[in-house]
């Protein structure tokens, strides 16, 4: 960490994340990062069973407690500013960001129903996390209807509407608990719930709105569309989501003398619009150029990328204007498992003795796999995987989808599969690359950050299966910078992000570059993972969505 200056001003980032919230003090002149703190979320991801209950949770359920995101305000930030060896008073802004589409119902003055007497055991109540996948019916049906009338917004999101979005995760609400979505008052995401908290003002920033609440052109669905989804979802715009819009880099509001308490920072600074995780992150990697795409590889991936012109890319996640950088139209797609399949694996897939191996070198069983699969000639091991373990949320856009390993012999190893498994999250990554390049909006540099970046034998497999340079974002912590950067921009210290994002942010150029010979042999490769793509994902071939509509039957008998 860089020491503090007494005469320079600091803002705070705070990045919450699938399972911890992150704290990091930013020096403004210079983007330093001077102090740093992660808090866990206390009840982490629910996917099994409600606080205080018995009944298990159906499949694909992933739920939050709202109080956490508190916690962490409480705990990081304090912490964070004592690391960092600031005068608290010399704090000019905080900023936030968040996984999307985390979303929660609320009542008027923003209180989660999962906190009031009436709902703290209905599992509706709760806040809905990104990997939520439960609504992936009402998902289907909002995608057939919106093909039958030829909706003017679906270019605009590839051509789908995904399960972890707010429209499929309401219409949800509405017909497995219709008591708690008539007593909710807003659907809000948890991006604009934690600013809220932060200033007392509810501002519904412009990035999650439009990514993920269907907001083009100032306009949602009509009513009439989605009076026509179920009647009385009519009314669900205007009367539950529908709010005042932020722009990103602009402040929501001044920090509350509560949230003061809270936090130890001065009461008044700015409070930056919220923000998602991934696009936040854009600035960090000074990511503010068309053509630029930022790949943050954590659990799943989140792919962002500026361009100056508007295009409609099959199967990506979203195009907005001003989604990333204001004056820029953003495109988003994304990857739903990337080091959630890594860690699947190492938990359930690995015998005893790696296990040992690895604690004897002083390694993790990731850092023991990675090693032996460095070891192998590309394609030696014989196998090709789906990365779809989580759904695929581009290009196919379809969480029904799942994983799928090819190839497996009496002979495979751990380390066979491990790698297989790297390589197979590199090619569903190229898959997204060649859908932008065919519409006309081309990659011309990559850059990965999250902290899968640490992973060399992973990024170099990146660069190969992609044949591009690999540009690798210079914080390990680009969401919390990318916050920090939009604090300095909302508190005036820059004129805007561009600017701030020049000064702030920073990248190591082409850190990793493709091998020719290694990119033969991934063509090769990447030709079969393609045809399982377009087998198991196009082809009509419905095995995985019937084995997941037995696994929920034998589920829920």
């Amino acid at each position: 960490m860089t020491p503090a200056s007494p005469a320079e001003t600091y803002v705070v980032g705070v990045d919450f994340g699938t399972l911890s919230g992150r704290a990091l003090v930013v020096r403004v002149s210079d983007g330093a990062e001077l102090g740093s703190a992660v808090t866990e979320y206390a009840h982490g991801v629910i996917s099994e069973v409600l606080p205080g209950a018995s009944e298990k949770l159906p499949p694909e359920w992933a739920l939050q407690v709202p109080t956490d995101y508190i916690h962490v305000l409480r705990c990081a930030v304090p912490k964070a500013v004592r690391e960092a060896g600031i005068d608290p008073a010399s704090v000019v802004g905080i900023a936030t960001d968040f996984t999307a589409c985390t979303v929660l119902p609320t009542m008027a003055d923003g209180t989660p129903l999962c906190e009031t007497e009436a709902f703290a055991s209905e599992k509706h109540s709760y806040v809905k996390l990104w990997r939520h996948h439960a609504a992936q019916g009402q998902a289907d049906r909002i995608n057939a209807l919106a093909a039958e009338r030829s909706e003017p917004w679906r270019g605009r999101y590839g051509g789908f509407i995904s399960s972890e979005w707010e429209f499929a995760k309401a219409l949800q609400i509405l017909e497995e608990a219709p008591a708690v979505y008539a007593a909710m008052d807003h659907f809000v995401e948890a991006a604009d719930w934690i600013v809220w908290q932060l200033c007392g003002t509810y501002v519904r920033n412009a990035c999650t709105a439009g990514y993920k609440g269907i907001l083009q052109d100032g306009e949602y669905p009509s009513e009439d569309f989605l009076a026509a989804l179920n009647p009385d979802f009519a009314s669900f715009v205007t009367d539950k989501l529908a709010h005042d819009i932020g722009q990103l880099g602009q402040p929501a509001g001044r920090l509350t003398s509560a949230a003061a308490g809270w936090t130890g920072l001065p009461e008044g600074i700015a409070v930056a619009v919220g923000n998602v995780d991934a696009h936040v992150t854009a600035p960090a990697a000074q990511a503010v150029q068309p053509g630029q795409m930022v790949a943050i590889m954590g659990t799943s991936t989140c792919h962002v990328m500026n361009g100056d012109v508007l295009r409609e890319v099959p199967g990506m996640c979203g195009v907005v204007e001003g989604g990333i950088i204001p004056g820029l139209w953003g495109y988003e797609a994304g990857q739903s498992g990337v080091g959630d399949i890594f860690g699947w694996f190492v938990n359930n897939g690995v015998p005893p003795a790696y296990h040992r191996a690895a604690e004897t070198l002083g390694q993790s069983v990731h850092e023991y796999l990675t090693e032996l699969a460095g070891k192998q000639q590309i394609g030696e091991h014989g196998l090709v995987a789906l990365d779809w373990h989580s759904g695929n949320r581009s290009v196919l856009v379809d969480h029904e989808l799942s994983g799928l390993i090819v190839g497996q012999t009496l002979a495979s190893r751990p380390e066979d599969t491990y790698r297989a498994l790297l390589e197979a999250t590199a090619y569903g990554a190229r898959v997204i690359v060649d859908a932008f390049a065919a519409q006309g909006v081309p990659v011309t540099e990559f850059i990965v950050a999250g902290g899968l970046t640490r992973n060399t034998l992973l990024m170099q497999i990146y660069a190969d299966v992609l044949n591009l340079p690999l540009s690798v974002i210079t914080s390990t912590q680009g969401p919390a910078l990318g916050s920090a950067i939009h604090a300095a921009v909302a508190a005036g210290s820059y004129p805007d992000i561009h600017a701030a994002a020049l000064a702030m942010g920073g990248r190591q150029i082409a850190a990793f570059r493709p091998k020719p010979a290694s990119v033969a042999a991934y063509d090769e490769l990447f030709a079969e993972y393609r045809l399982l793509h377009d087998h198991f994902g196009r082809g009509g071939n419905q095995i995985m969505r019937r084995l997941k509509a037995i696994r929920r039957r034998a589920a829920t008998s």
